[in-house]
C-alpha cells in the first residue's frame, strides 16, 4: 500500500486490531513540543489532576530554543525525546508513542497548550470502556473565553469542502461551514467522522493498524487523516463531551514570521488529503482543480490583515 493511502480496512469477519501487537492497560501523554513558553508548566500541572493512574509523559520535541521542555523534563515522570529539527506534528508524535512500552495501552496526543480539566482522563477512559471499538476518543474542548470549540466534525466532501473554503472567511455561518463543522449538534456522547488532534486519546492498538499519523502532513489535516483511516480500518471516533479541556492557544504558532508558512501548509495538507481520496486518471482533471483553487485561496488569504 501507498504510505498515507487510506487503509480498506478489514472484511467484517476480522474485525478492527486483528494481527496488530497487544498492550497493556497503562496510560500515557504524548505532547509535541517547538518552543512551547509557559504554557507547558500549566499543561504538565494539569496532567496529575486529570488521573488517579501514573502517568508517563513524553515531550517530542521539534528543536525547541525557549528552554521549556528541557525545564519540563526535569518532573518525575516526564520524559524529553529531542528530535532537534522540526519534523511537523504527526511524525513528532509518532515517534513519541514510539518510545512507550508494550505495557501502554492507551496514549493522549495532546497540544502542550492545553489544560487538562479535574479527572478528564479518567473520564475519557470510562467513555472508552463503554466504546469498545472506540480508536480515538476526543474531549470536549473550550477555548480560553470559554467558548466550545467545534472539535468533534464530519469528514469534508468536495460539497461541503468547497463551500466552505469559498465562503468560511467571509460568510462564517454559510450552512457548509456549519454542516462541516457540527456547530449545532448537542455536546452528546457520540460518533464522529474525525476529532481535533488537539486532544486524542488513542487505543493503541487502533494507532497501530492505520500506522499512526500519516507523515507527509506537516501540520494540519493530520487529524482529518487519521479519523478517516480509522473509520476505514473499522474503528470509531468517539466524541466524549462529559471530559473537558481547555485550549488556551500558545505561543509557537501564533508569531507574524510563522503565520504564511502556516497558512500554506494549511492549503497544501488539504489538497493532499482530497486528492488521495480522488485518485486515478479519471479524476486528473478534478485534481488540478483542487490544487489551483486551493493555492488561488492561500494567496488570497494571505494579503489579508491578520
Amino acid at each position: 500500500m501507498e504510505p498515507g493511502r487510506p487503509h480498506e480496512g478489514p472484511t467484517q469477519h476480522e474485525g478492527p486490531g486483528q494481527g496488530v501487537r497487544t498492550y497493556g492497560d497503562e496510560l500515557a501523554v504524548v505532547t509535541v513540543t517547538y518552543s512551547p513558553g509557559g504554557t507547558l508548566d500549566a499543561f504538565l500541572d494539569s496532567v496529575p489532576k486529570a488521573t488517579t493512574r501514573p502517568v508517563r509523559v513524553i515531550l517530542a520535541d521539534n528543536g525547541s530554543v525557549d528552554g521549556a521542555p528541557e525545564r519540563g523534563a526535569e518532573r518525575d515522570g516526564v520524559d524529553l525525546l529531542r528530535i532537534g529539527e522540526n519534523v511537523g506534528y504527526g511524525t513528532a508524535a509518532n515517534r513519541g508513542v514510539a518510545e512507550l512500552g508494550d505495557e501502554v495501552g492507551w496514549v493522549v496526543v495532546a497540544n502542550p497548550d492545553l489544560v487538562f480539566g479535574p479527572g478528564s482522563l479518567d473520564e475519557l477512559l470510562a467513555v472508552a470502556a463503554r466504546w469498545p471499538r472506540a480508536g480515538a476518543l476526543g474531549p470536549l474542548i473550550r477555548g480560553a473565553d470559554g467558548h466550545v470549540y467545534p472539535s468533534a466534525r464530519l469528514l469534508p466532501s468536495l460539497g461541503r469542502g468547497a463551500g466552505h473554503a469559498a465562503l468560511g472567511t467571509v460568510w462564517p455561518d454559510n450552512p457548509w461551514t456549519r454542516s462541516y463543522r457540527q456547530e449545532d449538534a448537542e455536546p452528546v456522547e457520540r460518533t464522529a467522522g474525525w476529532l481535533s488532534g488537539s486532544c486524542l486519546l488513542l487505543r493503541r492498538t487502533a494507532f497501530d493498524s492505520v500506522d499512526g499519523f500519516d507523515p507527509r502532513y506537516f501540520m494540519y489535516f493530520e487529524d482529518v487523516d487519521l479519523g478517516d483511516r480509522l473509520n476505514r480500518a473499522g474503528w470509531r471516533n468517539v466524541y466524549a463531551p462529559s471530559a473537558e479541556v481547555v485550549h488556551t492557544g500558545g505561543v509557537s504558532t501564533s508569531k507574524a514570521d510563522v503565520s504564511a508558512r502556516m497558512l500554506t501548509e494549511h492549503h497544501r495538507s488539504a489538497y493532499r488529503y482530497l486528492a488521495d481520496r480522488n485518485a486515478g486518471v479519471l479524476r486528473a482533471p478534478l485534481r488540478a482543480v483542487l490544487k489551483a483553487g486551493l493555492t488561488a485561496r492561500a494567496r488570497s488569504a494571505s494579503r489579508r490583515p491578520a
